[in-house]
C-alpha cells in the first residue's frame, strides 16, 4: 500500500504481554482470612490475537469500507492512486514493491502458482502505475489465487513482516498502549517506512520535534496527539490521502475518550460511514 522503500527485513513482534487479573478472594476461614491479591494494570499489545483482529478491522473499514477483512484477499483494483494495482488484506500495490515481494514469497512457498509468471511484469512496473505485462488477466488470477490457502498465508506472512511486526515493535520500544501501537500499524500502512518525508520513521521524527514518547518520559497521550498531528500533515501532502477521517473521526475518538487500551465497545466514522465493535 505505502510509497516509498518499505522494510526489507523481518522484525519479529515482541512477545504478547497476557492480560493480568486479580485472583478473586475465596471465602475466609474463621481462623485466618488470607489477602486478595492485588489487581495488575498490565494490558496486552496489539499482538494479541484479539487485539489483532481488531486491528484489521477498523485497518479494513478505511481501505475497504467494511470490517470483513478476510473477505478481502481477492481485492484487487487500480484506485488512481499512481500506485498501480491496490489488492490483497493490506493494499499491497504493483508500483510500491509490496506486491512483488508478496508474489515472490508466494512463489517460493509454492512454485508455479497461477501469479508466478508475472513476476517479470511486477518487477519492471515496480515504481510505476503502469499495468504493463499484468493486463488483461491479472485481476483475474489474482482473484483466482486468493482461493488457495497457501496465498492467504502469504499475504498474512508479508503483512506481519512489512508492516504489523516493525509497528508494534516501535510501540512497544516507544512505550506505548495498544491504541498507539495500532496507531503506529494504520501509518505504516499507508505511508511505508522509507526515507521520503512522509513515511512511518519521519512521521514520528517530526512528532518529536513537539513531545516525547513514555519510553522518554513523555506523556502518552501528548504524545499520541503530536503523532497523529504529524501524520495528518503527512496525508495531506498527497491528494490521494487528503481526505484524514481514518484519524480525525476514528483514531482520535478513541483517543479524546483514553481508551488507550483500544478496548471494546468501539464506535468510529471513516469517510462519512459508521462502524462498530462490541
Amino acid at each position: 500500500m505505502a510509497f516509498g522503500a518499505l522494510l526489507g527485513t523481518a522484525l519479529l513482534a515482541a512477545p504478547v504481554a497476557a492480560h493480568a487479573t486479580a485472583a478473586r478472594p475465596t471465602a475466609p476461614s474463621a481462623a485466618h482470612a488470607a489477602p486478595a491479591a492485588p489487581a495488575a494494570a498490565a494490558a496486552t499489545g496489539l499482538d494479541d490475537p484479539a487485539k489483532k483482529e481488531i486491528a484489521m478491522r477498523i485497518v479494513s473499514s478505511a481501505e475497504n469500507s467494511s470490517l470483513d477483512w478476510k473477505a478481502q484477499y481477492k481485492y484487487i483494483e487500480d484506485i488512481g492512486d499512481e500506485r498501480g494495482y491496490t489488492a490483497g488484506i493490506i493494499g499491497f500495490c504493483s508500483g510500491t514493491g509490496d506486491m512483488l515481494d508478496l508474489v515472490e514469497y508466494y512463489t517460493q512457498v509454492k512454485p508455479g502458482n497461477v501469479l508466478a509468471g508475472y513476476l517479470p511484469a511486477l518487477r519492471k512496473v515496480n515504481g510505476s502505475d503502469s499495468h504493463a505485462g499484468l493486463d488483461p488477466n491479472f485481476t483475474r488470477d489474482w482473484a483466482k489465487a486468493a482461493q488457495d490457502g497457501e496465498f492467504k498465508k502469504a499475504q498474512d506472512h508479508e503483512r506481519d513482516r512489512v508492516y504489523f511486526n516493525p509497528s508494534v515493535k516501535q510501540g512497544k520500544s516507544d512505550g506505548v498502549g495498544t491504541l498507539g501501537q495500532f496507531m503506529y500499524y494504520d501509518a505504516i500502512v499507508m505511508h511505508g517506512d522509507g526515507t521520503d518525508s512522509t513515511s512511518f520513521r519521519n512521521i514520528r521524527k517530526r512528532a518529536l520535534s513537539k513531545a516525547k514518547p513514555p519510553a522518554q518520559g513523555g506523556n502518552e497521550t501528548t504524545w499520541l496527539n503530536a503523532f497523529l498531528d504529524a501524520r495528518v500533515w503527512a496525508m495531506k501532502q498527497e491528494e490521494a490521502h487528503s481526505d484524514t477521517s481514518r484519524v480525525d473521526t476514528a483514531q482520535r475518538v478513541f483517543l479524546k475518550k483514553g481508551n488507550l487500551n483500544l478496548n471494546t465497545p468501539l464506535d468510529w466514522k471513516v469517510y462519512g460511514d459508521s462502524f462498530h465493535i462490541g
